[in-house]
């Protein structure tokens, strides 16, 4: 049985993340030797644990609110499930974009083009960020969680980086700054594209659906 088992069913979920944060090196191993698809890649690991910070935050917000000003504001739950559906939405396309950016990029810093590759590295770099999500149940320490697990994210892609696109460890670093300012690109981008659609009005408005409740 090797350390990460991307078909295996949900019982074995939590070895698996357990075996990418406490044993990242050890597990970039097993993953780059591992067959995949990107179907068999969404399925059972990309679209479970992205759930976990939109799904997580939606419940923090309709039960804690949004605290401003001192004020305890509490969305409609309507407005709220539109809003972690964009969030899972734009999360799986940042995977997406992010992952055949590094495929294409490849080659300029040493790698070889593997787009498979890419989107393991993608995926599994990103559990700590999508594990940290479940602190959002309670909005005044998701934000701290959601930035220690975003950092420790990064530290797994740039340990995932030389085994996975092969790149010579001389370009690594060079490699990862630029993929770093690429996935905050998309961010952006895709953060830009979340706000414009909030701002059209209907369901995802949100800030004209908070209602007042005691802080």
């Amino acid at each position: 049985m090797s350390v990460v088992e991307p078909g295996s069913a949900g019982p074995r979920l939590a070895g698996r993340v357990w075996a990418v944060l406490s044993r990242p090196a050890q597990t970039w191993e097993a993953i780059e030797a591992e067959p995949a698809t990107l179907k068999g890649l969404y399925r059972d690991w990309i679209a479970p644990l992205a759930a976990i910070p939109a799904v997580c935050g939606a419940i923090g917000m309709l039960v804690f609110g949004i605290g401003i000003f001192g004020v305890g504001l509490r969305p409609h739950l309507v407005p709220a499930i539109a809003e972690m559906l964009v969030g899972y939405a734009v999360a799986l396309a940042e995977v997406y974009v992010l992952a055949v950016a590094i495929d294409l990029l490849a080659p300029t810093f040493g790698g070889v083009r593997n787009q498979m590759q890419a989107f393991k590295l993608v995926a599994y770099s990103g559990t700590a960020a999508w594990v940290a999500g479940v602190l959002a149940l309670y909005p005044s320490v998701g934000w701290l969680a959601g930035m220690l697990g975003g950092l420790y994210s990064l530290y797994l892609l740039y340990l995932g980086l030389p085994k996975l696109m092969k790149a010579p460890q001389e370009q690594v670093l060079t490699y990862f700054a630029v993929v770093l300012l690429l996935a905050v690109t998309v961010a952006l981008v895709l953060g830009g594209v979340t706000e414009r659609i909030r701002d059209m009005g209907g369901p995802m408005s949100m800030a004209a659906r908070l209602q007042t409740s005691p802080a």
